[in-house]
């Protein structure tokens, strides 16, 4: 009795201690905080006072307004839904298919494949970029959603097939053989049995190709010319010249480019909660 509540009195931190660790969570924070609440509340002043430190001043939503009255934010933004739609969808089916192929099967080439995933994630885009851009040309996929959904996909799959592999892993391969003796075929073992409890390397697979194709502005910027093809990531740029920037309209801009990261990273989240433990099952 006596070790145990001497283990239990060591094991307490001193009021100094508890001080100190709160005190460095509270500045972690706001250092973590303060960047975001900054654009917020420019988005919110006049362009009088936008390089102020007055943020409660004559707050205004002119900003907003502006921005969705005359420049073609919405466009931009319908151009990128649909990009980052296109790319999360493909990327999420092709690397949940790869990953099952290979955590499943053995096939030939199959060690030369998963190296290959693995050697392009060791290129940054300053050395793709020309390469990919000369590929797209030639396929006269330049200034095309689809030659950047592909570009996109390049980058999200072999990333997101690797991490689906590990996840198909753990999943018991007891699952898939009771699926062939009720008579299902290899995808329909994948597609019934093995993806529902999948949804936690789903969920992290999605979030992760959405925010590539979202937030990507290397390729978009190079790819992409014209107000009407442009995405939000360039259309940002055109806030920004030599004589200066429009940060009322670049900061409510970027105020409204935040909220669908957020409500997706919000439906991920819902997702690896309730699913989290699916694939648990003792062999």
């Amino acid at each position: 009795m006596t070790s145990a509540t001497g283990g239990g009195h060591r094991n307490r931190r001193s009021p100094l201690a508890s001080v100190a660790l709160h005190a460095t969570l509270v500045v972690a924070s706001v250092i973590a905080v303060f960047p975001v609440l900054w654009v917020l509340l420019t988005s919110l002043k006049p362009a009088a006072h936008a390089t102020t430190t007055d943020f409660l001043r004559d707050t205004t939503l002119d900003n907003y307004t502006g921005l969705l009255r005359d420049t073609p934010f919405l466009t931009w933004f319908g151009n990128s839904v649909l990009i980052a739609g296109l790319t999360t969808v493909l990327g999420v089916f092709v690397a949940a298919t790869t990953g099952y192929a290979v955590s499943r099967f053995r096939f030939p080439g199959k060690r030369g494949l998963m190296w290959t995933l693995l050697v392009t994630q060791m290129f940054p885009v300053a050395v793709l970029i020309v390469p990919i851009y000369n590929i797209m040309a030639g396929l006269g996929l330049l200034n095309d959603p689809v030659g950047l959904v592909l570009t996109y996909l390049t980058i999200a799959v072999p990333f997101c097939a690797w991490m689906m592999k590990g996840f198909f892993d753990t999943i018991p391969r007891e699952i898939d053989e009771s699926g062939m003796v009720d008579g299902l075929t290899p995808f329909g073992t994948f597609r019934r049995l093995v993806l529902p409890l999948a949804r936690p390397g789903l969920a992290v697979t999605a979030f992760y190709c959405f925010i590539t194709a979202w937030g990507e502005v290397a390729y978009a910027s190079a790819f992409m010319v014209g107000d009407e093809n442009l995405t939000l990531a360039g259309g940002l740029q055109k806030f920004v010249n030599q004589y200066g920037a429009q940060w009322g309209p670049m900061s409510a801009a970027s105020v409204l480019i935040a909220v669908p990261a957020a409500l997706v990273f919000l439906f991920a989240q819902r997702h690896l909660v309730t699913g989290m433990s699916a694939g648990a099952v003792k062999g």
